[in-house]
């Protein structure tokens, strides 16, 4: 019995390990929120993530990597870059709304003082 629960908290351990090399930092999961209100482009994402270029053309090139974020380049002068969540992205939706309604949950709790 013991080797069994073991053996699953090993597994445990991977799969969150897994989970914040695709996801983890500062940025990934407040781009994926920002995109899940529609395509953005580059400068809006930046704006509305309050995030640097530098940082953001890295973030998006990780979450396209991983299948998260698709880019597509517009036929337009100047040319411009659409950025957009996939379908695969929608695998983390119940992780965004639990992460939100914790992070209220928290922002109440450090505000009311309890």
């Amino acid at each position: 019995m013991e080797i069994h629960i073991e053996d699953r908290c090993a597994k445990a351990k991977l799969a969150i390990r897994d989970t914040l090399d695709v996801v983890g930092g500062k940025w990934k999961l407040v781009l994926l929120s920002v995109l899940r209100n529609g395509k953005r482009g580059f400068n809006e994402l930046s704006r509305e993530a309050g995030i640097s270029p530098r940082i953001l053309s890295k973030e998006l090139q990780e979450l396209e990597m991983n299948g998260l974020v698709s880019r597509e380049v517009c036929n337009t002068k100047p040319v411009t870059v659409q950025y957009a969540l996939t379908e695969y992205s929608k695998t983390l939706e119940e992780v965004l709304i639990a992460m939100e309604k914790w992070g209220n949950l928290h922002r109440q709790k450090v505000i009311s003082g309890n």
